[in-house]
């Protein structure tokens, strides 16, 4: 696992990078456009700065990358001449496809499950209940955590689990990053 201050460090350099591209291909830009700009911008900083190593970070390279608007500012993230510089290879996402290590994805009643959720509690003990409800609550919370991840809707449990601490340490280099710009620009600012 990277070191936080080198994952803040190329977080960093590529968010430069991003917004510097967006800048360049669009001349006036209104407030809406600026933060959508700022986030999406920053997004995919996050994800290129993890190398690609991610299902989240294919995710949201190729979400963005979908966007023609934003695939300007895409490409100029995950060819940077510091990307360049550091490895001597091509990009290693150049568009990417989606994520490979899917699980299947049913869809179901929700009446057909509901009924069958039923029949099986009341052929269950009071004891081997309170274990399927457990297990219920366990999948429902699951099921949140898929929705919040990018890409994890395809992603098993374990995998999911490993993304999302992933995930969260990228977030939180990135509102650490972004909480320092802001404190410097108040400083620069009251100046």
């Amino acid at each position: 696992m990277r070191s936080p201050s080198s994952l803040k460090k190329e977080f960093l350099t590529k968010w430069v990078v991003g917004l510097r591209a967006w800048s360049s291909s669009s001349k006036e830009m209104g407030l809406l456009e600026r933060k959508k700009a700022i986030k999406l911008s920053a997004d995919v900083a996050m994800a290129a700065a993890t190398n690609g190593t991610t299902i989240w970070s294919h995710t949201l390279i190729n979400n963005a990358s979908k966007d023609p608007n934003s695939k300007h500012m895409v490409q100029s993230i995950l060819t940077s001449a510091r990307a360049r510089d550091q490895s001597n290879e091509p990009s290693k996402f150049p568009l990417l496809s989606p994520p490979t290590r899917c699980a299947r994805n049913r869809v179901r009643s929700k009446k057909v499950l509901r009924k069958a959720r039923i029949n099986y509690i009341q052929r269950c003990s009071r004891r081997s209940a309170a274990s399927l409800i457990a297990k219920t609550l366990v999948k429902k919370r699951t099921q949140v955590l898929k929705g919040l991840v990018p890409g994890g809707e395809c992603m098993d449990e374990s995998c999911l689990i490993k993304e999302t601490l992933d995930y969260m340490i990228s977030l939180r280099a990135q509102v650490l990053i972004m909480q320092h710009i802001a404190k410097v620009m108040e400083l620069f600012n009251s100046k």
